[in-house]
């Protein structure tokens, strides 16, 4: 395996899914004096879009001020 002149690295599919290391995961480079190993990061350094989505959602909960007559009202389109 080489490393690309971007410095970048593929890590082989089987050894992604037994380190559980999907799409998108923060990772951290730990170097000692063999070697350097990559580690899953402890805390991801941004939010995820799910994380995000999420407190968006929280924010806006007490905001409603309708029943759930009145909302399934709307989704039925009753006129």
């Amino acid at each position: 395996m080489r490393i690309t002149s971007k410095g970048q690295v593929t890590i082989p599919q089987e050894v992604r899914e037994e380190a559980g290391l999907l799409p998108h995961t923060e990772v951290e480079f730990v170097v000692e004096p063999d070697g350097v190993r990559i580690v899953k990061a402890r805390q991801a350094s941004r939010p995820t879009r799910g994380a995000m989505a999420v407190a968006r959602l929280r924010r806006s909960a007490g905001s409603v001020s309708m029943s759930t007559d009145e909302i399934m009202a709307l989704t039925r389109a009753e006129s």
